[in-house]
């Protein structure tokens, strides 16, 4: 009879222990999940800047079609993205694109004199501040999530369930790692 309920105790507590990990991965997946989407508003609220900035900078250069060419095709990579990995390497190219129309645009003096100009950029400075701080966000959600999905003993339920590490929003190339050079 001790025994028994020996079993059923330990049984008990393996099913508890199921149940318990199998809610925190569901937890830390949809955490991640609501990371990315909070990171993708401020992301789509720059990409709906791009063509703004684009028609603007048009009207003032004349021989830098190659510069946003760049950033226009960087943008329709986003679009067409067919994985997150996919989507994470066309919004580094968008940010750096975006980097170098800004150097680009110390070259024209009466560009930066333009209000809608600076009203763009003072937006999208300040979307490039949100996306920041989303993707430190979102990051951080991933980092738990794989310490949830490969520590002992939360892995064996995350094998059982199939939940799998997520990728990090990373910069991909140094060039985001330097300053941009601004040559007149």
């Amino acid at each position: 009879m001790v025994a028994i309920i020996i079993i059923i105790c330990i049984v008990a507590i393996i099913v508890i222990w199921l149940i318990a990990s199998f809610n925190g991965l569901v937890k830390m997946r949809n955490k991640v999940e609501e990371a990315f989407s909070t990171m993708d508003v401020y992301l789509k609220k720059r990409f709906d800047l791009i063509p703004n900035l684009v028609n603007t900078v048009k009207g003032y250069t004349e021989y830098e079609s190659q510069t946003l060419q760049k950033l226009v095709e960087a943008r329709n990579s986003v679009a067409k993205a067919a994985s997150l990995d996919d989507r994470f390497q066309g919004e580094n190219q968008v940010s750096e694109a975006l980097r170098q129309l800004f150097a680009l645009a110390e070259n024209y003096p009466q560009l930066r004199a333009s209000e809608n100009f600076v009203n763009l950029q003072d937006q999208l400075q300040q979307v490039e501040e949100d996306i920041a701080n989303a993707r430190k966000y979102y990051n951080g959600c991933v980092r738990q999530n794989n310490d949830k999905v490969m520590m002992f003993p939360s892995s064996i339920v995350a094998k059982m369930f199939h939940f799998e590490k997520k990728t990090y929003f990373e910069l991909d190339n140094t060039a985001e790692r330097q300053n941009v050079s601004v040559e007149f």
